[in-house]
């Protein structure tokens, strides 16, 4: 039996049709169609029930699903204990938030294949919450403060940030000093989420609102130098805005408490060699950042 076909099953299964799986996989429909038949044929049943809307298993695919995805995850572990010390193959796929991914973690990628001529790596760059499972991923980037899952999650670095607004909007609206001030100003969020800050030592919650929302980073940027209203934002985006006046700190009796920037994998008892390896590599490049070379020590 094919190691490939029952790989192709497992995700087809997983993505829910083919076009999705063949997306995951890197080759085309045909190809993902041609092994799905091969298999069946030698198991003599029908293993999923195609339609318009995709494709489902059949109660034997339902069973069969689980053993394909074992066998598969053996075959892995049993490749890396016999490949040269240090060597990565297959494929490795990764979701990375835009707003920092291209600048911060595309390099690191790239400097991953560089190391590893056999390995395959695809990156998502983008702002949205990938469900690592369900669209078949190896791991995530993911900065912030994580919420509760089932996910597993290995920190690699601080992430420092700051509220922000632009001179216009502060003249025109004030400068908010306490979290019930804030309530009555403009936020420029993502979405309906919460912000955390600090009141001494103690972490507090509060959640604005606020007309002008978009799911990146370099968006809000774009709405608080605008003057829209207030951001909560990564250094990273705004160190440059805020070295030329553009925008100005506000809120600063109450700042963020330090968040961090993770690699995030589905769960299992040991992750895969690839992440393992990408996780280093990121783990040494954000204490690089933090800790350049030629830095006075403390």
């Amino acid at each position: 039996m094919d190691i490939e076909e029952l790989r192709t099953f497992v995700e087809v299964a997983d993505a829910g049709g083919v076009s999705a799986a063949a997306l995951r996989l890197g080759v085309s429909k045909s190809i993902v169609s041609r092994r799905l038949f091969r298999l069946e044929a030698e198991l003599g049943v029908q293993l999923l029930a195609r339609s318009t809307r995709g494709a489902a298993l059949t109660e034997a695919g339902t069973t069969f699903r689980d053993h394909a995805a074992r066998v598969c995850a053996e075959i892995d572990a049993a490749r890396e204990t016999i490949l040269p010390a240090g060597e990565l193959r297959g494929r490795l796929r990764v979701a990375v938030p835009f707003s920092l991914g291209p600048t911060h973690f595309a390099p690191i990628l790239a400097e991953m294949a560089r190391r590893h001529p056999r390995l395959h790596i695809q990156t998502c760059y983008s702002d949205r919450f990938v469900d690592l499972i369900a669209e078949g991923y190896d791991c995530a980037i993911r900065v912030g403060y994580l919420p509760d899952s089932n996910l597993i999650a290995r920190r690699i670095g601080p992430i420092h940030g700051k509220l922000v607004a632009s001179p216009d909007y502060v003249k025109a609206h004030g400068s908010p000093e306490t979290p019930e001030e804030l309530a009555a100003h403009q936020a420029l969020m993502q979405g309906a989420e919460a912000w955390q800050l600090m009141d001494g030592d103690k972490v507090i919650t509060v959640r604005p609102q606020g007309r002008f929302k978009a799911d990146n980073g370099t968006a809000l940027v774009a709405a608080a130098t605008a003057g829209l209203g207030i951001a909560y934002l990564p250094d990273w985006l705004t160190h440059e805005h805020l070295a030329s006046g553009a925008l100005v700190p506000v809120m600063t009796r109450h700042p963020p408490p330090p968040a961090g920037a993770y690699v995030i994998r589905p769960p299992g008892q040991h992750p895969a060699r690839k992440v393992r390896v990408l996780t280093e590599l990121l783990i040494e490049y954000c204490d690089r950042s933090a800790h350049p070379a030629g830095a006075e020590s403390a």
